[in-house]
C-alpha cells in the first residue's frame, strides 16, 4: 500500500512540476490540476448536478410537505423521503464531489511536506504551513511538527503584540475564511430541506474550517479552487431550474401553487320535480280541510260558469 501512494505521489508531483515549469508559480500550478481533477472528475459529478436539478424542481412540493406536517416531524421525514424516492433524489449527493477528491487533497498533503516546499510562497500564501503554524510562528509558540491550538490560544493572551506579524499568518487564514464561506454557502444553495440535513448544514461549514487550521495552504489552494468550480456548477443548475420551473411548472398532488385560486366546482342545480295530476288532487284534498265543505256547499248552487243553478 505504501509503495502503491508513494508512486501516486510521484505522479502529482511531476503534475505540478509540469504547471510549475509553464507558469514559474507552484500556486498557480496547484490551481491547474485542481481544474485537471475536476475535469476528470466530471462524469462522476454529473448524478450530484442532476440531483440538485431535480432538488430545485420539488422545491414548491417540499414547501407545501413543511405547511402540511410541520407539527410532526416523523410524518413529515418520510413524506420527504418517499418524495426523494419519487423523483430519484440522494439529498446527501452534495457531498459526492468532496469525497472523491480526499485521495487527491491526501496525496497532495504528502507531497508538500515530504518535498521541499518548505519556503515556497504563492500569493503570500505558504504551500506548507497551516493557518495554525503561522500564528504560533507570531506568537512565538514553540513547536515541533503542528502546535496545538489551545497553546496558541494562551499566546493570544500572553503575546498579544505578535499578531502584528500579520504576513506569517493573515493569508492562510483569509483563504481559511474564505474556504469555510464557500462550504456554507453550497450548503445552502443545495436547496435541502430535509430537517434531518439542517444539522448538517450548519455543522459541515464550522467542521471544514476547524480542519483547515491545520491544513497547509497549497492543500487549501486546491479545495478553495475546486469549491469555486462546484459554486459555478451549482449557480449554473439553480438557475436552469428556476427558469424550467417557469416554462413547465410543477404538478402539485395535494394543493395548488400559492398565488394560484382554487377554480370553483360548477354546482348542478337540478329543476323541481312537476307534481302529477293524481297528487296534485292528493294535496288538495288533504290542505282543504274543513274548507272543502264550504267548497262543496257552494257549488251545489252554482254551475261551473258561476250561475246560479236555482
Amino acid at each position: 500500500m505504501s509503495s502503491l501512494w508513494s508512486g501516486a505521489g510521484n505522479i502529482l508531483l511531476s503534475i505540478l512540476n509540469f504547471f510549475y515549469s509553464w507558469t514559474g508559480s507552484y500556486g498557480v500550478a496547484i490551481v491547474l490540476l485542481t481544474f485537471v481533477v475536476r475535469l476528470a472528475l466530471h462524469p462522476l459529478a454529473q448524478k450530484q448536478l442532476k440531483s440538485m436539478q431535480e432538488m430545485q424542481k420539488i422545491q414548491p412540493r417540499l414547501k407545501t410537505l413543511q405547511e402540511k406536517f410541520g407539527s410532526d416531524k416523523q410524518r413529515l421525514n418520510q413524506e420527504m423521503m418517499q418524495l426523494y424516492k419519487e423523483h430519484k433524489i440522494n439529498p446527501a449527493a452534495g457531498c459526492l464531489p468532496l469525497v472523491m477528491q480526499i485521495p487527491v487533497m491526501i496525496l497532495l498533503f504528502n507531497v508538500l511536506r515530504t518535498y521541499q516546499f518548505a519556503d515556497t510562497h504563492s500569493m503570500g500564501i505558504a504551500l506548507v504551513g497551516s493557518p495554525i503554524s503561522g500564528l504560533a510562528t507570531a506568537l512565538g509558540v514553540p513547536f515541533t511538527g503542528e502546535p496545538g491550538v489551545m497553546a496558541v490560544v494562551s499566546a493570544l493572551f500572553s503575546n498579544p503584540s505578535g499578531l502584528s506579524q500579520v504576513a506569517l499568518y493573515l493569508p492562510n487564514l483569509l483563504l481559511l475564511f474564505a474556504i469555510t464561506g464557500l462550504t456554507w454557502y453550497q450548503m445552502r444553495l443545495s436547496g435541502n430541506q430535509n430537517p434531518q440535513m439542517a444539522m448538517m448544514n450548519t455543522f459541515m461549514p464550522i467542521f471544514m474550517g476547524f480542519i483547515c487550521l491545520s491544513i497547509p495552504g497549497g492543500v487549501m489552494i486546491y479545495w478553495f479552487t475546486s469549491s469555486v468550480w462546484g459554486l459555478v456548477q451549482q449557480v449554473w443548475v439553480v438557475r436552469k431550474g428556476k427558469q424550467e420551473a417557469k416554462e413547465k411548472p410543477v404538478l402539485y398532488k395535494s394543493r395548488p401553487d400559492e398565488g394560484t385560486p382554487d377554480k370553483p366546482e360548477k354546482l348542478e342545480v337540478k329543476q323541481p320535480e312537476r307534481p302529477t295530476t293524481r297528487t296534485s288532487e292528493r294535496k288538495s284534498a288533504t290542505t282543504a280541510g274543513s274548507g272543502g265543505r264550504t267548497r262543496h256547499f257552494t257549488e251545489s248552487f252554482f254551475d261551473g260558469e258561476g250561475n246560479d243553478k236555482t
